[in-house]
C-alpha cells in the first residue's frame, strides 16, 4: 500500500512539474485578457482604422478561393491585425508590439513565413508580398499614425482619441519634425500614470 502511494505521489509530481513547466516557460498559456475581451472587436477593428486614416491603401483586390470573387472586406489592415494577434501572438494594446509587427513587414525584425500569413489558403494569391510592399510605401509619419490608431483602437482602458496629425501622401517629401517639449520632473503620485 505504501508503495502505491509513492507511485501515485510521484505521478502527480511529474504531471504537476510538466504542467507548470509548460505554463511558465513558454508552452501553453491562456490568451491575454484584453484579446479575449475584445475578440468581437477584432473583426471590425480594421474599419475603425480606415475611418481615422482613409489614405491608407486597402489592398483588397485579392480573389477568394471559396467564392471566386474579390472580398472587399479582406484588407491590408485586417490582415495586419490578424498577423499581429494570431500569427505572432503579440498583445494589441502596446505601441512597441505594433512597431515590431511593422518592422516584420519592413524586413527589419522577424522573418515572415508566407504559409502562415493571413489569406494563405483562402485567397488565390498570397497577399504577403503585396502587403509588405504597401507598408514599405508608407513614410514614417504614416506608419507612426497607423501604430497610434491601432493602439487607440485596441486599448480598453482609455477612450480612443482621434488622430489629428495630417498624414501626407507617399509622393510628398516628409516635412521636418519639430522636437516636442520634455515633460517636467516627476511628482509624488505620478507612478499611477504608468499603469495601463
Amino acid at each position: 500500500m505504501n508503495r502505491q502511494r509513492q507511485r501515485f505521489r510521484w505521478g502527480i509530481g511529474v504531471f504537476m512539474g510538466a504542467f507548470l513547466t509548460l505554463g511558465v516557460f513558454g508552452g501553453w498559456s491562456p490568451p491575454p485578457l484584453s484579446l479575449a475581451q475584445s475578440s468581437l472587436r477584432v473583426q471590425d477593428a480594421w474599419k475603425q482604422v480606415y475611418q481615422q486614416l482613409p489614405t491608407l491603401p486597402l489592398e483588397n483586390q485579392y480573389v477568394s478561393l471559396g467564392t471566386g470573387k474579390v472580398n472587399p472586406n479582406d484588407t491590408l489592415v485586417g490582415r495586419l491585425i490578424r498577423y499581429h494577434l494570431y500569427v505572432k501572438g503579440r498583445p494589441a494594446q502596446y505601441r512597441l508590439d505594433w512597431k515590431l509587427t511593422l518592422a516584420d513587414y519592413l524586413e527589419a525584425n522577424e522573418l515572415m513565413i508566407e504559409s502562415a500569413y493571413p489569406g494563405e489558403g483562402f485567397l488565390t494569391i498570397n497577399p504577403m508580398v503585396g502587403d509588405r510592399a504597401a507598408i514599405r510605401r508608407l513614410n514614417r509619419a504614416q506608419r507612426d499614425a497607423l501604430v497610434q490608431v491601432l493602439v487607440n483602437t485596441f486599448n480598453l482602458n482609455r477612450p480612443s482619441t482621434p488622430i489629428n496629425t495630417p498624414v501626407p501622401s507617399p509622393s510628398h517629401s516628409p516635412s521636418p519634425v519639430s522636437t516636442p517639449s520634455l515633460p517636467g520632473a516627476p511628482r509624488p503620485g505620478d507612478a499611477h500614470l504608468l499603469l495601463p
